[in-house]
């Protein structure tokens, strides 16, 4: 690596539904999708998005989708203004609230699971 190289982790999902997803991720925190792979039904393969210009991917895989029964082993936390909003705008394009937006540890922050069972924070820090 050399010393002007940053590091930069993009979270994979693996998802039942990847066009239902895409739609999910616009409409719940306004992703831009950047680019996509058309699958052999003409809907999303995969696709990668961005969030304010945090970059993640998504993939249709119907055998690596979280197990509903078991707690996720990830957590994506989002960075936002407004934990408020954006809890409020993921709940009504059809996310499950586990924890209601509260303060917490110098934070103010809110969870929910999307539609294909992936677990979410939207936060903000207090005092920034």
């Amino acid at each position: 690596m050399s010393p002007t190289s940053r590091p930069n982790i993009a979270p994979w999902l693996s998802v039942d539904d990847a066009t239902k997803a895409v739609e999910f991720y616009r409409a719940a925190f306004g992703a831009r999708l950047l680019s996509q792979v058309g699958g052999d039904d003409g809907g999303i393969q995969v696709a990668q998005l961005s969030i304010g210009g945090a970059i993640f991917w998504v993939q249709q895989d119907i055998d690596s989708f979280p197990d509903a029964d078991r707690p996720p082993s990830v957590r994506m936390i989002l960075s936002v203004d407004d934990p408020d909003a954006a809890l409020q705008r993921a709940i009504a394009a059809g996310a499950t609230v586990v924890a209601p937006v509260h303060e917490d540890f110098g934070w103010r922050t809110g969870r929910f699971t999307d539609p294909s069972g992936h677990d979410w924070e939207v936060s903000k820090q207090l005092g920034s």
